[in-house]
């Protein structure tokens, strides 16, 4: 605590700041919702080099559940005898025609969970029901979910399943850095998924791409000293992954938390708001644990959605890395938090709504 407090000093801070001299345009990447809401919280685009761009990419696990995930979602809480679980950022995010939100309001069977493992117990709770539990989330979150598949498992649950939208990052990430049009020279990689599957996950973008790149926290020290170590390297032309989140996050990430994610799980296509499909980049059932899949207990057709009911909300580029939330034209005017177009102003993880909570220090 005292060492984090040494860090956080307004000394430190001042001094980084200072150090932080960006000659050439330097446009890095962050793709952690965590990280989004961070740099806006702390007013950092107010006080970096003209040249250092700052740009929010696809890491908001709510933002880029397609649609389709949602509707279908929608046609299994609508069926008798089926309880949904789901983490309480989906709830708002719009169908087609409706929100999980409005079918709780309808009186359909909706719970919001903290953990997988509460689904769990509702579904032991309640045997004559089917409980579906909405597993979306990066690897952060894929732990446990997958230990809620061990515990059904193991309790003889056969009433508890998977509607599952879970995403990995490094793959989406290739598609990023091989992406022209962003003209990307470095990421800022999300700590919490680092914390899980550990630095050396990302050195692909050094080698592959010829970025830098660093793992970092989330106090206002942990990002300013990213941004500040990412410059030098570019201005000494190195292309190199850091970890400059230690006490966090290891080179080989956490043994314990892979091997159960690698138990349950196997890689998978899967499809991202905005960014469309991508090998890879998503998680399915083992044959073994089959039998927790939502798609071998019902037959649920859903029709091919529009991405965004309105056609004027830019959510996909923003999630792309194309267009700031500012770029919008319904940014801050129709689209509100209260009054939320698309995912992106929905969660609280979504650049949308971060940089809505500091609209006046973004400018």
């Amino acid at each position: 605590m005292e060492f984090l407090e040494q860090f956080n000093s307004e000394r430190m801070i001042s001094k980084m700041l200072k150090q932080l001299v960006v000659e050439e345009p330097l446009t890095i990447m962050e793709v952690c919702g965590t990280h989004t809401q961070a740099i806006s919280k702390f007013g950092l685009r107010t006080v970096l080099p003209k040249n250092l761009k700052l740009v929010s990419g696809p890491g908001c696990p709510i933002c880029v559940t397609p649609i389709n995930f949602i509707d279908t979602a929608l046609k299994l809480a609508q069926k008798e005898g089926v309880i949904i679980a789901t983490f309480a950022d989906l709830l708002k995010v719009p169908g087609s025609n409706s929100s999980l939100q409005l079918e709780q309001a309808k009186g359909q069977k909706i719970r919001t969970v903290y953990s997988p493992l509460d689904a769990v117990k509702i579904a032991q709770r309640n045997p004559t029901k089917e409980l579906v539990f909405l597993a979306v989330g990066f690897e952060t979150t894929a732990p446990l979910i997958a230990l809620s598949i061990v515990e059904a498992k193991k309790r003889n649950l056969n009433n508890y399943s998977l509607l599952q939208g879970m995403k990995t990052m490094p793959a989406v990430m290739k598609k990023l850095a091989a992406n022209d049009q962003l003209n990307l020279d470095a990421f800022l990689c999300p700590g919490h998924v680092a914390a899980i599957i550990g630095v050396n996950a990302f050195d692909f973008l050094a080698k592959d791409y010829n970025l830098a790149a660093a793992v970092a926290g989330f106090e206002v020290a942990d990002i300013l000293l990213a941004l500040l170590k990412i410059s030098q390297l570019r201005a000494n032309q190195r292309a190199e992954v850091l970890n400059l989140y230690p006490r966090v996050v290891e080179d080989q990430g956490n043994q314990q938390a892979l091997t159960i994610i690698d138990k349950v799980f196997k890689p998978t296509t899967s499809n991202w708001r905005g960014l469309g499909t991508i090998a890879g980049s998503g998680l399915e059932l083992r044959a073994e644990y089959q039998q927790f899949a939502v798609q071998n207990k019902f037959s649920i057709r859903v029709e091919e959605s529009i991405e965004n009911n309105n056609l004027d909300c830019s959510c996909g580029e923003i999630l792309m890395g194309i267009k700031q939330p500012n770029d919008c034209n319904l940014f801050a005017t129709e689209c509100t938090p209260s009054h939320p177009y698309g995912p992106c102003m929905i969660s609280q993880e979504g650049s949308c709504n971060a940089y809505y909570a500091n609209l006046y220090l973004e400018g």
